[in-house]
């Protein structure tokens, strides 16, 4: 069976609607009111074969941070809830992706507590409408709320717009991987605690 979730997050500050299916194909239906984060979003669908529909209205007036860092959480307890008691899951997933002169990396595991490690440094400090240093604050808020490891690192690269974007693409492969179910071991839990 397809594993699906849907997410409703308000506060005062965003209104977050999101329906995940870990299954898909890799279709998208995002607005955020942030075209570059948009079609980040659209690179985690695509390369992590997931579908996704979101709807995220924010104080843009204010600032970025707010809607970038709640559509990180929202996505975060829509992998959780999508991923269900996670047994069969492979749970751990790494990817280098070159993006020309670029290269990033990341690893992910469903291990059941969040922590992430973000090591990049963009000499730009917005990519098109989008704020750089929110890209630490999106997976940040991705792994608390998916309960995960989620470690970020580009290693070289010249172009802040090929560094975020080989981010993106990273976590992407690594969550695609990770999530992916060993059917030889579907009804195990990927951990000797016994417990996720």
């Amino acid at each position: 069976m397809p594993r699906t979730s849907s997410i409703r997050r308000n506060t005062k500050e965003t209104q977050i609607a999101l329906r995940l299916n870990l299954d898909g194909r890799g279709k998208a239906s995002i607005s955020t009111g942030i075209p570059f984060f948009d079609h980040m979003l659209d690179l985690v669908t695509r390369h992590g074969g997931l579908d996704l529909r979101l709807t995220a209205k924010g104080d843009l007036h204010v600032d970025q941070h707010h809607t970038v860092e709640d559509v990180g959480i929202a996505l975060g307890e829509a992998v959780n809830a999508a991923l269900g008691n996670k047994k069969g899951i492979l749970r751990a997933g790494y990817f280098l992706m070159p993006m020309d002169e670029t290269l990033a990396a990341a690893a992910i595991d469903f291990g059941g507590r969040g922590f992430c490690v973000v090591k990049a440094k963009f000499s730009a400090k917005r990519v098109g409408d989008f704020q750089t240093e929110l890209v630490e604050d999106f997976f940040q808020g991705f792994a608390q709320a998916a309960r995960a490891n989620v470690h970020l690192r580009v290693l070289y690269g010249r172009s802040s717009h090929h560094q975020v974007e080989a981010l993106f693409k990273a976590f992407a492969r690594a969550l695609r991987f990770a999530v992916s179910r060993d059917m030889r071991l579907r009804n195990v839990l990927p951990s000797t605690k016994e417990l996720l």
